[in-house]
């Protein structure tokens, strides 16, 4: 279920699906890179702004499933405006800073995203642009992302499957008339 936060900015009450921790695993697969399973977390929270503040870390995946190291970080902040536009400030670990235009798709909770800028460092590697589909089914969430380089064209890259993770503290501020010990509930 879907709740809207009463502090939530009334502009991002269609971007609110994305709200909340999630966790899972997806597959990275680039020509010049490594390719590999790895695992995801996932964070989009507000502070009562007009933005979604958004947080990511991926980290390779051995074959049991176990972390071996750090992939990639990114952070941002997701924009929406009343005509179902999204625009996206992120910046990556590696050194690369993106502009990110999309829309809301109509009846769906989906949003297709592709750069409109790109500044990388010196130390980054090679990279042109992107395109996202991100997409909240049946209460998970999905994305896949497609990455170009000068010598690569536009090409599927990184996707993940990510399950929605839930405090327990949310479940118990719900909960009224329980006894304070905790046992008595059951008798």
């Amino acid at each position: 279920m879907i709740e809207i936060p009463s502090d939530l900015h009334p502009d991002l009450v269609p971007l609110v699906f994305l709200l909340g921790n999630w966790e899972g695993a997806g597959v990275s697969d680039f020509p010049g890179a490594e390719k590999c399973n790895f695992g995801q977390e996932v964070s989009f929270t507000h502070d009562g702004r007009d933005f979604l503040e958004y947080v990511s870390h991926t980290w390779v995946l051995d074959n049991e499933g176990k972390k071996v190291r750090p992939l990639e970080s990114e952070t941002g902040y997701w924009r929406i405006d009343k005509d179902r536009k999204v625009e996206v400030v992120m910046i990556r670990d590696q050194g690369v800073v993106e502009i990110w235009y999309g829309e809301l798709a109509d009846q769906k909770p989906q949003i297709d995203l592709v750069t409109d800028a790109v500044a990388r460092t010196a130390a980054s590697g090679p990279y042109s642009g992107g395109k996202r589909l991100y997409g909240y089914v049946k209460s998970d969430l999905m994305w896949v992302g497609e990455k170009a380089t000068p010598d690569v064209e536009l090409r599927p890259y990184m996707s993940a499957h990510l399950k929605k993770v839930v405090d327990p503290s949310e479940w118990a501020k719900d909960l009224k008339d329980l006894p304070d010990d905790g046992i008595a509930f059951f008798k």
